[in-house]
């Protein structure tokens, strides 16, 4: 095991449980109001805009998970072929983030559209021989 690896793999979840924690509590608790996604406005933002920035704030951790699977299955077997584990994670990571879009905005924001296009595209080439 590439124990460097190991660590920053760790490293990279535990960044990100902390950085959507604190963003939770220091930021977006203040603009909800018994909803998951913040739906309350703060001057000069309307709602549309806290809701894609609390998406966008996690995205910042989905993609950050991403690159930790990446790290810890290279800190398992450094001899891996890399291409089938960096197209299956992408798929994941992309998809998620589509999905955290598409809830957050409630359809209204198109990224959720081209992120699901990458996990869709990424995954036809990941099954094409």
């Amino acid at each position: 095991m590439q124990t460097t690896l190991a660590i920053a793999a760790g490293l990279a979840v535990v960044t990100g449980i902390v950085h959507s924690l604190l963003g939770e509590l220091l930021i977006f608790r203040h603009l909800r109001q018994g909803t998951v996604v913040p739906a309350l406005h703060a001057p000069p933002l309307r709602q549309r805009n806290i809701r894609i920035i609390w998406a966008t704030w996690h995205l910042a951790t989905v993609f950050g998970w991403a690159f930790a699977v990446l790290l810890a299955q290279l800190a398992l077997d450094p001899n891996r072929p890399l291409l089938p584990l960096v197209l299956h994670t992408t798929v994941a990571a992309y998809a998620g983030a589509a999905m955290l879009v598409l809830i957050a905005t409630r359809g209204r924001h198109p990224g959720w559209i081209a992120l699901l296009a990458v996990a869709a595209l990424t995954w036809l080439a990941a099954a094409m021989p």
